[in-house]
């Protein structure tokens, strides 16, 4: 947050009467913290001042700002309902800022499921501690104990006596650093959290009212379109820009190295000029890809690799009877993000300062790498969050924000909208990395597993903004370009590529080594959940494997190897609430799987019941209803926590059946739709969630735990119905046909 943002926030805030409560921020937006400072809860900690995360105003209004934002999880509705409950005012009456460079606490990406466990936490302490600071005053106000007071929607009463916060608010100018030290209340007092109330970010979506930032008008509103290069390492050989500028509305060309742009006054008219640009635009292409097909994971497992120890265990040894040895190896292809609206950015250069409105999930990463490409002053550029339609994780939103902000440097001061065609979406944006998980186990005689191993081979999962470098598409094309920054993978216990591959389960002895391979032929980056889809899935299918190898029911084997008693329940009332009956056998085209995890080991708990049915005759797939069991500690809005899941199986059905990128050796050739099916409304299948609500326990987050849990139940499913075992996403048509037929 800029230093002359700062000072004007306080100002207008003072102006209206509102409530200051400290506020010493950074120019980079983060709290100077001391090091002998204790730690605060959640983001609290790096942005330590209560009015950067709330305001109480004169005029009866409370504004709550959070460096979190709304992907359509949600969060902006939980939020508001923690500060609601804890400064006992209306829900109605909290409005929520988010993710604005100029006005919010930097919280760094909204991403991992920590929205609610970090800025939700910092939120419930900063609003008790608010709400403890008005009574204090209202106290000496009235020469009332403190604990006379009671608060009923921001109006205070002892006795008699009554204010409200917004009268205290007129007369105090309380500047002062958080110290955790007010309890939040107890959850027996609850009134709003726990309750599921309507999400706000609903109605807009619903009515055709401004929702997204594909949506946004501003005056003398201009129209951009990119020329992206044929495939990854293609450089510009010349480009004759001369007919695309004489175009009807055309406003300007940018040609800067291999960057290519176009704009003009209609959104039609920019899309003809950027199709004529690309015509007049010479190339030259290596053809670098890695071999497609089952032939990619052998290749990756050849790969220079940066090899490392996960976790290790060394236990008991196995009995002196007989033990069994098993071992099987899966596979995940590379994926796309496949927003159903492709990336989009406005942005207006003006009196020396850039403003950019993105769906990034990260404002304050972004800033920091859109000044390094533009070369502007980080002080003098804005970003401002406005919700993009559809994208958990790094799709091409990041990068269509530096395409606008380099444009926007061509118009004098008109904003412009850069929106990204299907191609560019499906071409250019990173992918969820391919992966391979080789699996061994060994079984004793008393049908235990004493031996567990898991190798996983993966490209990065993470090259968002952040860090050295530039991030951002547009930052390596240009003429001076900005180079990448190394990727890393990040540590366990969440980790990045290795996320979930530790399992929950207890194995006397266990090794789980990750061989990273932080080159990339094609760009990869973080996909909702990470690695974890991918690792979950093969843990979970292989423990089927090896409970039927055991001889065991696929519940009643998980259990035998979980203490955790949360772990257990999640299972046990999953399985209950599908009916399972254990040791059932499929009928050749109908089956039924379990699966399991906890995500990142960290996060919520969540088991999934899958049954599905399958045509023998074409192999398609289908699956007919999902039942979860979700284990979210400490819920603030069960509809929110059940969306979440919903939306996370469904998703996961969808990668899990049908969804992988093509390419060939030089150029990706997933395109449009009809290259990368996903699954249609008729395929959605039935879902039921069952939440076991913990309140004396943490919130956990939900929004990524489904996904592996569902892949694996799915396989596990399909193989229950048909005999025969699937390793290999997606579980395509042309994979079932040719299992059966083997």
């Amino acid at each position: 947050m800029a230093t002359g943002h700062v000072a004007s926030r306080r100002e207008f805030l003072k102006k209206s009467g509102a409530l200051v409560i400290g506020f010493t921020l950074t120019s980079t937006g983060i709290a100077q913290q001391s090091s002998t400072r204790p730690a605060l809860p959640g983001s609290l900690n790096t942005n330590r001042m209560l009015d950067g995360w709330l305001s109480i105003n004169a005029d009866g209004s409370v504004i709550v700002f959070t460096g979190k934002v709304e992907l359509g999880q949600g969060i902006l509705t939980a939020l508001a309902q923690i500060a609601a409950e804890e400064l006992d005012v209306a829900y109605e009456r909290v409005a929520i800022v988010s993710a604005d460079t100029s006005r919010s606490p930097d919280e760094g990406m909204t991403a991992g499921s920590q929205s609610v466990e970090n800025s939700g936490s910092a939120l419930r302490y900063a609003a008790a501690e608010a709400r403890g600071i008005l009574l204090q005053l209202a106290a000496t106000e009235f020469s009332v104990p403190l604990e006379k007071f009671s608060v009923n929607d921001g109006t205070v009463t002892a006795g008699d006596r009554k204010t409200t916060y917004w009268e205290l608010a007129r007369n105090a100018d309380l500047k002062r650093e958080a110290t955790a030290r007010m309890q939040p209340k107890p959850p027996a007092q609850h009134r709003i959290v726990g309750k599921s109330i309507k999400r706000r970010d609903i109605p807009n979506k619903v009515t055709g009212n401004l929702a997204y930032v594909q949506d946004m008008r501003l005056p003398g509103m201009t129209f951009g379109r990119v020329v992206r290069p044929p495939s990854p390492r293609a450089r510009l050989v010349s480009c004759d820009e001369s007919t695309t500028r004489t175009m009807p509305g055309v406003v300007a060309v940018v040609c800067d190295g291999g960057f290519l742009a176009v704009v003009a006054e209609r959104e039609e008219q920019a899309i003809k000029a950027a199709q004529a640009l690309r015509a007049a635009a010479k190339w030259s292409e290596v053809p670098d890809l890695p071999p497609n097909g089952m032939a990619l994971y052998e290749h990756l497992m050849k790969l220079p690799s940066q090899e490392s120890l996960v976790n290790s265990k060394v236990g008991a040894a196995a009995s002196s009877g007989p033990v069994t040895t098993l071992g099987a190896t899966y596979t995940r292809p590379y994926m796309c993000h496949a927003s159903i609206g492709p990336s989009c950015a406005v942005a207006q250069m003006k009196d020396g300062k850039l403003t950019v409105w993105t769906h990034s999930q990260g404002v304050y990463p972004l800033r920091q790498h859109l000044a390094r490409v533009t070369r502007l002053p980080v002080n003098s550029i804005t970003a401002v969050h406005i919700e993009g339609s559809g994208c958990y994780g790094h799709n091409g939103a990041d990068d269509v924000a530096c395409d606008a902000a380099l444009v926007a440097r061509a118009l004098k001061g008109r904003p412009v909208k850069l929106q990204w065609m299907r191609e560019d979406e499906f071409g250019w944006e990173p992918y969820g990395s391919a992966m391979v998980m080789k699996m061994q186990a060994r079984l004793d005689e008393q049908g235990r597993i004493v031996d567990w191993r898991h190798d996983t081979w993966s490209h990065p999962h993470s090259t968002r903004p952040g860090g050295a470098g530039s991030n951002l598409l547009a930052g390596w094309h240009i003429a001076d370009p900005v180079a990448m920054g190394a990727p890393e993978n990040s540590p366990q216990p969440a980790g990045a590529a290795d996320r979930n591959a530790v399992p929950l389960y207890e194995f006397p002895n266990q090794r789980i080594t990750l061989h990273y391979l932080p080159q990339m032929p094609l760009r990869t980056s973080a996909l909702r959940t990470l690695g974890a889809y991918a690792n979950v899935f093969a843990l979970e299918s292989f423990i089927d494997e090896v409970a039927a190898a055991a001889k065991a029911d696929p519940v009643e084997f998980r259990l035998r190897h979980l203490r955790d008693a949360r772990a257990r329940a999640v299972i046990e009332a999953a399985a209950q609430k599908a009916g399972w009956k254990p040791n059932q056998k499929g009928d050749g085209t109908r089956g039924r799987g379990i699966a399991f995890a906890k995500y990142k080991n960290l996060a919520a708990y969540v088991a999934v019941v899958a049954d599905v049915e399958i045509d023998k005759r074409t192999g398609n797939v289908r699956v007919v209803k999902a039942v979860s069991a979700v284990d979210a500690g400490l819920i603030i809005n069960p509809d929110g926590v059940t969306n979440q899941i919903e939306g996370g199986i469904i998703q996961s059905t969808s990668w899990t059946l049908k969804e992988q990128v093509s390419y060939d050796g030089q150029r990706v050739q997933t395109r449009s739709w009809a290259d990368y099916p996903i699954l249609t409304f008729p395929e959605v299948p039935a879902v039921d969630v069952v939440l076991l609500n913990r309140p004396e326990e943490k919130s956990l987050g939900t929004g990524e735990g489904s996904q592996g849990p569902t892949a694996a139940a799915i396989a596990n499913a399909v193989a229950n119905a048909t005999g025969t075992r699937v390793r290999d996403l997606p579980l395509s048509r042309e994979r079932i046909k040719a299992a059966l037929a083997s």
